[in-house]
This record gives structure tokens, C-alpha cells and sequence, in this order.
């Protein structure tokens, strides 16, 4: 069966449309509240969210729908995804769940999922979520509705967590760190973690008013971080994103360090230690050089589909630990079943320490691949990828490429764009040809968007 409303990673949307409402997300938490309630016995859920002003709104809709299916549910109140995912665990919940469109526009949002185990839902949950969101709503009786209470010292849990998956005599102390909450979920724990363990720092897009979420700040601004660590003189920076379970980095020259060069740094480490399980998992987007470098290594890599969930697929599937996006997303299946920001820049900022070396020495055995990426807003992205203009340009710029680069083409899976990549040998060329497909495609929509 094919889904109606789940996607890569829960629902999202704009706020407002068929889906990002309190009419549905009503239903919504109803449905997902029968589903568990089916299994026997009354169901936990926990239920945090962003820093987005329209997460208060849904919050409560889920909040009633999941009470009236009888469902008892722990309010977190803004808090990164990965402290969601890390407190259903502890806690013993049945389900996790986070209102966020993570890294997306102010005035999108979305409900991610996690079960008990942490990990994101399985396809036949998600399908029997659906099917219940046919059935009309009712509510059982006053006496058996579920009782809704808050976490006052959820943030505390999960900073103890995240200090965890360091050396526990690892400080901090001299490192002169600048962390870029993105207005988001992070902006009250992140600054906390890195300060409790001694760092010098300086947190910005720490001040959330609603709207400011993400914009030109975070993970996907991170431009913005870079000129601000070189302003201060910083070793290192911290870019997070919305919902703090992506992160990117700057060296203290001001340059851009992605997830795939901090895969490869956290990946070194644990090779040096004899802490590394088997090979890494990267996606379709992970930059060839990372190939390259672990092949040097004797590391083996393999390629997953885009999206965090996949990447852990196939970690399991294989019996390895590491692995993750160019984006940020970083999964080690030793500290948490789900990408963490936070906890991945620890590892890196450890490794700083125990080697004394800066972030860019670390990642120097990893040469980068000329890459470009251009995002394409589009209707209907599905539909763009399959159209015959952008079929044919494609074809056009593979045919050029030879076996000296590669093209990848795809729909977004959390908003209404089509993502074009070219890898090859020059950035002159590589240039020419993601421009060339970007071009065509924005005959369909408009908007184009480098990242």
C-alpha cells in the first residue's frame, strides 16, 4: 500500500494547507493514539516540539487527540528532535513525537515519529496510523482519558545524555567555541553542554521569537557562523538547525566543514581507538572524496538513499555503527538510533583535544570532489524529475561527464523542490552542467536556490 501522508521523515508541510492544521493534526494524534491503544494497555507518548510560533497550536490539537484515544501524554515543551527520540527510550514511552519541519522555512512545520525503541516508525505503523485517520473521531469516556503532564527536567536529562557519549574526564577547557542554534530547539541546551564541559563560549541565534527559526542562521546558513568565528578569533564553530539533529562546522579560518568531512573525522578517530565496527553508511549525496578517503583508509563505505532513516537501514543491515548525510545528519548507533547534532559535534571537539589539533588538520586527509548542488522550487517535484526536458538534460550532462563525475537528480522528500547534484572533475565544469539541468527544471517553478 502506498502511503497518503507520511513522507521521508513524519508529515510536513506549510502551515495552514491540507495537512499542518489543528483539524487534522487532531485526527492525527487520535489516530496514532488508537493505533497504540490497540496493543492492550494504556499508552505514554512523548510529545516536544521547535521553536516555530504555530507549534504551540499543534501541540495542542495532537495533545487533545491523543487524550481523547486515551493516551497519557509528557509535554517536553521546545527541545532538539534527538532529545525526543533519547527521553521515549528512558522513559519508557510507547511513542516519541516532535512538531518541527526541522530545517525547513519558518512557516512550514510538520510531526515526526519515533516508537519506543527510538527509532523512526515502520512503514506498517505508519500505514495503520493512516488507515485509523478514515475512521471518524470520537473520544472514549471522561473517566479513561489520558492525563496530560509536563517534564520539567527534560533539558537536564538530555544534557547529562549528550556529556555521556564523551570520555567522562574529557573538558573542554582553552577551546574557544561559537554555537549557532538557529533560533531553534537547541538555543537552551546547546550553549549548556559545551560550557558544562569547559568550553569558552559564544552562543548566537539564541533568542527564538516565533518566526526567526532558521533564517540566515543554522545549518543551512552557515556562511553567517564563518564570519563570526574569524571575527572572534574562535577554534571551531557549531551550526545546528532547527530541531538540532544536524549540525555543521567552521575551522578557525572561517571555512565551511560538512557532514561528510566530519563522518570522515569521527570515523578516523574511531578507526585509531579500535572503536570502529565495520565500514560507514552515506547517501546518495555524500561527496566522492569521502569514498576515496575511506578506500585509503581500508574503511569500507557504502551509498544509502537520501534521509537518516535509510542511512540506519542499512547500518543494520550491515552490523556497523557509523554513518550519515553531507547535510549534517550523523548517526552512531552507539550514542542514539537517530541523527544528534549536539552529540556529533562532541565527538569531533573531543577529537580536537585528545590530538590537540585544529578541525582543519583533522579533516585534511579528506579531499572534497568538485560538487555543486542547486535546490528548484517546483509543484510537483515528483513529476519534474520525470519530465522529459529534464530527462534529456541529464542524459545530456552524464553523457559529458563519462566516468569523470556523476549527476543526481531528485525530489524532496519534506518540501516542494527538486534537488539537482553534479560531482566531476573541475569546478568550472561542474558548474556549467548544474546550471544547465537547474535551468531547465526552473521552467517548471521558480525560485532557484543554491546550497
Amino acid at each position: 500500500m502506498n502511503k497518503q501522508y507520511f513522507g521521508t521523515d513524519g508529515i510536513r508541510g506549510r502551515v495552514g494547507d491540507a495537512l499542518i492544521n489543528p483539524d487534522f493534526c487532531l485526527r492525527l494524534g487520535w489516530s496514532a493514539g488508537r493505533t497504540l491503544a490497540a496493543e492492550g494497555r494504556r499508552p505514554l507518548v512523548i510529545l516536544g516540539k521547535d521553536t516555530r510560533n504555530s507549534g504551540y497550536m499543534l501541540e495542542s490539537a495532537l495533545e487533545a487527540g491523543f487524550s481523547a484515544a486515551g493516551v497519557d501524554v509528557a509535554l517536553l515543551g521546545p527541545i532538539p528532535t534527538p532529545a525526543v527520540a533519547y527521553l521515549t527510550r528512558t522513559m519508557r514511552a510507547d511513542l516519541g513525537v516532535v512538531v518541527t519541519a526541522s530545517h525547513n522555512p519558518f512557516d512550514d512545520n510538520g510531526v515526526k515519529f519515533f516508537d519506543g525503541e527510538a527509532n523512526k516508525l515502520s512503514d506498517s505503523m505508519e500505514l495503520s496510523i493512516e488507515s485509523e485517520l478514515d475512521t471518524a473521531l470520537s473520544s472514549i469516556s471522561a473517566s479513561e482519558l489520558g492525563q496530560v503532564f509536563r517534564v520539567d527536567d527534560a533539558r537536564g536529562r538530555y544534557v547529562e545524555f549528550c556529556k555521556r557519549t564523551i570520555d567522562t574526564k574529557m573538558r573542554f577547557d582553552g577551546l574557544h567555541v561559537v554555537v549557532d542554534c538557529a533560533n531553534g530547539a537547541g538555543y537552551a541546551v546547546a550553549p549548556r553542554v559545551f560550557r558544562e564541559l569547559g568550553a569558552d563560549v559564544v552562543a548566537i541565534s539564541v533568542n527564538p521569537d516565533g518566526s526567526n527559526i532558521n533564517r540566515n542562521c543554522g545549518s543551512t546558513h552557515p556562511e553567517f557562523l564563518g564570519e563570526k568565528v574569524v571575527e572572534l578569533s574562535a577554534d571551531v564553530g557549531i551550526a545546528l538547525d532547527g530541531d538540532a539533529d544536524r549540525v555543521i562546522m567552521i575551522d578557525s579560518e572561517g571555512e565551511i566543514v560538512d557532514g561528510d568531512e566530519l563522518i570522515y573525522v569521527i570515523a578516523l578517530s574511531m578507526q585509531m581507538r579500535g572503536r570502529l565496527s565495520g565500514g560507514v553508511v552515506g547517501t546518495e549525496m555524500s561527496n566522492g572524496g569521502l569514498h576515496a578517503a575511506f578506500k585509503d583508509l581500508g574503511i569500507p563505505f557504502e551509498r544509502a538513499s537520501v534521509g537518516d532513516r535509510h542511512v540506519v537501514e542499512l547500518l543494520r543491515d550491515r552490523g556497523w555503527e557509523l554513518g550519515g548525510e553531507s547535510s549534517g545528519h550523523i548517526v552512531c548507533l552507539n550514542w542514539a538510533n537517530t541523527g544528534d547534532g549536539i552529540v556529533s559535534a562532541l565527538q569531533v571537539l573531543s577529537e580536537m583535544v585528545k590530538q590537540d589539533r585544529s578541525l582543519a588538520d583533522l579533516k585534511s586527509g579528506m579531499t572534497k570532489l568538485p560538487q555543486e548542488l542547486i535546490n528548484v522550487h517546483v509543484e510537483d517535484p515528483e513529476a519534474a524529475l520525470t519530465h522529459a526536458n529534464v530527462v534529456h538534460a541529464v542524459s545530456e550532462v552524464e553523457q559529458r561527464l563519462g566516468n569523470d563525475g556523476r549527476v543526481l537528480v531528485r525530489a524532496s522528500g519534506t518540501e516542494p523542490l527538486l534537488r539537482v547534484m553534479v560531482e566531476g572533475g573541475s569546478y568550472t565544469d561542474v558548474r556549467r552542467y548544474v546550471e544547465k539541468i537547474a535551468n531547465v527544471a526552473s521552467t517548471l517553478g521558480n525560485n532557484r536556490a543554491r546550497t
